[in-house]
């Protein structure tokens, strides 16, 4: 099939999508032969003339359903999560968490997956299929992404800092006894009659923020410092690596209520366009429901577990100051990463181990999501410049990889982590909520509940049930309206390290906030503006899907021609 053809249509072709013999009626199940814009080939061919398969299908189901566990299940996992729950009420912060998972989160993680597996497109391209109108989606996705990246390899690279710190007899934040340490420390492990006070900071405490960061070298925004030549080190090869693993494409590889609800989507990642590209690459009879409910499982157990190691030490490390817990774990974020957790190692038998093991599993838990995050946007701008790009796969992924890493410069100075926080809050906060009711509301009310239903059936043989229908129509929707209402009405001030953030820093972070979203609303004008007609004939063309869907009886195609 050429570019630009139909790739739904099989007509007067082969099984190759060339001009030749019909098949025979020995059929096989696979997905139609169309051209995978991604490789530069036909994916059908790939499968029925023995070329390989390249980027264009998951080679084991398993890397798959792994790939997408590991975008799902973070480092946000390990910290926010637990930090959350505390803070509001512990166990019976499990209640409406569980409702948010089961009537919002579930729901959406299984329709971008039946999405991306159905329409085999990227987040962009995708909404000729489904909605033109709202293209702008696809770019605000892409926008998020990059934004995403430029904090989140910095996290990655300061355990990877740690990682590298960890191989020693005697770990660097186990003792006061360091260049870097203020008369304020105070290690009170194996120790009696220690008194803790407001002003006590622990030796991990110190090592991450004066070692580590070294921000005491930075006053604040106003003044960030220069760069930390090792972070910058660090992130190098943080982003050498997954270069290397993105470059040839997938083969392998109240308010309790309003935080409940955003722990979960945030958790799961519906509107990242992440499982949209993952599933794009999927057999098109894949059983996408059984992945959802698989993932979404692991996922929340995974939080509760950590949960559950976190509450644990937290509240020991509480006995042994004779303080609260709150006062334990003041700040929000990656401090529970790199405090209370090194701090808690440091205090086992066989700490270097531990130390070891420990950030080697929070450098697979990042990478895993960062490969997830820069592949959606990599399968979006491909599928959407097919003409460009197809065949410069490796260039387009080092360009990218080059962005982000110039982009996250300003997160390795010394105020760097002020920096982080920034980017943490406003690169993905409302604007990610919006950028995913946006997208239920296009799919279930313009797509259509009924044909997006019937698009399931032809992958699964089984129409979703009532109760799915009715969350991707009613409940969902109505769940993210809340979360974004609530969140804009409720600003707390934004503080680090006893840090206030000044208000102009604010007044940045709502612009990038702004920056993204924007796309939706600018799209919808120029698409209004250049599309002929009448305004009541540019609305239904805008509405419309612009290709149509893969027809499904195309999908029993056979292995050899007749002769």
């Amino acid at each position: 099939t050429r570019p630009g053809a139909d790739p739904g249509s099989i007509g007067d072709r082969n099984p190759c999508g060339e001009a030749g013999p019909q098949p025979c009626a020995r059929k096989t199940a696979l997905p139609p032969p169309a051209f995978d814009q991604r490789m530069g080939f036909s994916a059908g061919c790939s499968r029925c003339c023995g070329f390989p398969a390249g980027g264009g299908e998951w080679s084991k189901k398993m890397d798959f359903l792994l790939s997408v566990i590991g975008f799902a299940v973070d480092l946000g996992n390990v910290w926010r999560f637990p930090y959350i729950c505390y803070q509001n009420g512990g166990g019976a912060f499990l209640i409406p968490y569980t409702l948010m998972a089961v009537f919002g989160g579930v729901p959406l993680f299984y329709m971008e997956l039946a999405l991306g597996q159905f329409h085999r497109t990227g987040a962009i391209p995708i909404w000729k299929r489904i909605c033109p109108i709202f293209k702008g989606i696809g770019f605000a996705i892409c926008i998020i992404g990059l934004y995403v990246s430029f904090y989140y390899n910095t996290i990655i690279a300061w355990a990877l800092y740690y990682f590298y710190s960890s191989f020693s007899g005697t770990l660097p934040w186990a003792s006061c006894d360091n260049p870097w340490n203020t008369p304020a420390c105070t290690n009170y492990f194996g120790r009696s009659n220690v008194t803790w006070t407001n002003f006590s900071r622990s030796p991990a405490e110190e090592f991450y923020m004066r070692k580590v960061l070294e921000i005491q070298k930075s006053g604040g925004l106003y003044d960030v410092g220069g760069v930390r030549w090792q972070l910058l080190l660090c992130l190098f090869l943080i982003f050498t690596i997954v270069y290397f693993s993105l470059w040839k494409g997938v083969k392998t590889s109240g308010k309790v209520w309003v935080d409940a609800a955003a722990q979960i989507f945030f958790s799961l990642g519906p509107g990242f366009g992440v499982l949209l590209a993952l599933a794009s690459y999927n057999h098109f009879h894949n059983n996408c429901y059984r992945d959802a409910l698989i993932t979404s499982t692991v996922n929340c157990l995974t939080s509760f577990l950590s949960g559950f190691v976190i509450f644990t030490v937290l509240g020991y490390m509480a006995e042994m100051r004779d303080v609260e817990v709150e006062d334990v774990a003041r700040d929000k974020g990656p401090s529970l990463l790199f405090i209370t957790y090194p701090e808690a190692i440091a205090n086992m038998v066989g700490s270097t181990f531990f130390a070891i093991i420990f950030f080697l599993m929070m450098i697979m838990l990042g990478l895993d999501s960062t490969f997830g995050g820069l592949e959606a946007v990599i399968t979006a701008v491909m599928d959407e410049y097919p003409q460009v790009l197809a065949g410069r796969r490796e260039l387009f992924v080092l360009g990218l990889i080059t962005v982000c890493f110039l982009g996250s410069l300003s997160t390795l100075t010394y105020g760097g982590a002020y920096v982080v926080k920034l980017l943490e809050e406003f690169g993905a906060g409302c604007s990610i909520l919006a950028v995913v009711l946006l997208e239920t509301i296009a799919v279930s009310w313009f797509y259509g509940i009924q044909r997006f239903s019937h698009d399931v059936k032809a992958m699964l043989g089984f129409t979703p049930g009532m109760f799915w229908k009715v969350c991707w129509v009613a409940v969902s929707p109505a769940l993210l309206a809340f979360i974004v209402i609530s969140s804009l009405l409720d600003q707390p001030p934004l503080m680090l390290f006893d840090y206030q953030y000044p208000e102009w820093s604010i007044s940045v972070g709502y612009l990038i906030e702004a920056s993204s979203f924007i796309c939706i609303p600018f799209y919808m004008v120029y698409k209004l503006v250049w599309t002929p007609g009448s305004l009541k004939q540019r609305l239904a063309i805008c509405i419309w899907p612009e290709k149509k869907p893969r027809d499904p009886r195309a999908d029993t195609v056979c292995m050899s021609p007749v002769l």
